[in-house]
């Protein structure tokens, strides 16, 4: 990514604590190749094409999150209709399954001094009786990168809870389904996908042919992923952020970081 002066590096890069400067978690997983990503340019026109789409995307997901957030400390926030059904299936859900959340520790930045990184953590909660770090995804599937970014967040707060126990994904999105071939339609960012629906074993069914899917109404979709052994992810998030520094060294020098 290209910067243009200190200032600017460091305050996309990191964050201010105190009087001390530390890169900030997302920063530092971004240095990792994302297939998924690739891909996702791959479909479309131009890179300007996949820009504009992720802008509006992350504007959506926004919005979720900050509802969420909200939901969580015991708010009753005003909910965009776009979003609608995405926070009637994650309220009804964390009722369900009697999600329990810390309020203090809700969108609450994380510092690990050791290692030098900081990083804004989505909740501490606690699940089927185990305590640990929730983070809050509105991706289309749950992908193994994340793993790193969760991991972090355990490393920086596993000697301020020695009761430290876990950790979760929860994704939330909205799709529609065909009442006939079971396909799904997600529509993100502006943009249209429909995926075939699979059965046990993971291979794609068969799908109505073009123009002739019956889709549902747009209800919300949740999933919910623990990921309790983080210690060789945290591993992993360590040689991404050796990376990282190696690739930012000139502006990490003008900090005063390295």
């Amino acid at each position: 990514m290209y910067y243009f002066d200190l200032k600017h590096f460091k305050s996309l890069a990191g964050y201010e604590i105190g009087d001390v400067w530390y890169p900030r978690v997302t920063k530092i997983i971004e240095i990792k190749a994302k297939p998924a990503l690739y891909h996702f340019y791959g479909e479309l026109n131009s890179f300007a094409e996949g820009e504009a789409v992720k802008k509006i995307s992350a504007g959506e997901g926004t919005l979720i999150h900050e509802a969420v957030e909200k939901i969580l400390i015991g708010q009753s926030p005003v909910i965009d209709p776009s979003i609608a059904p995405s926070i009637k299936a994650f309220t009804e859900f964390i009722e369900k399954n009697n999600i329990q959340v810390d309020k203090d520790f809700v969108e609450k930045q994380v510092v690990n001094h050791e290692q030098r990184y900081a990083g804004t953590l989505d909740a501490l909660a606690l699940i089927d009786g185990k305590f640990g770090v929730l983070d809050i995804k509105t991706s289309q599937a749950i992908y193994r990168d994340y793993n790193l970014q969760t991991s972090a967040y355990m490393g920086a707060l596993e000697k301020e809870f020695n009761n430290l126990q876990s950790r979760w994904i929860l994704r939330i999105d909205q799709i529609k389904k065909c009442v006939k071939c079971r396909a799904s339609l997600r529509t993100k960012g502006g943009r249209d996908k429909i995926r075939p629906a699979r059965n046990e074993n993971n291979k794609a069914l068969p799908m109505c042919p073009d123009e002739t899917h019956e889709w549902s109404e747009l209800t919300g979709e949740i999933e919910l992923k623990e990921f309790p052994y983080w210690q060789e992810d945290f591993k992993a998030f360590l040689g991404a952020k050796k990376l990282w520094e190696w690739e930012n060294d000139y502006w990490l020098k003008q900090a005063g970081y390295l």
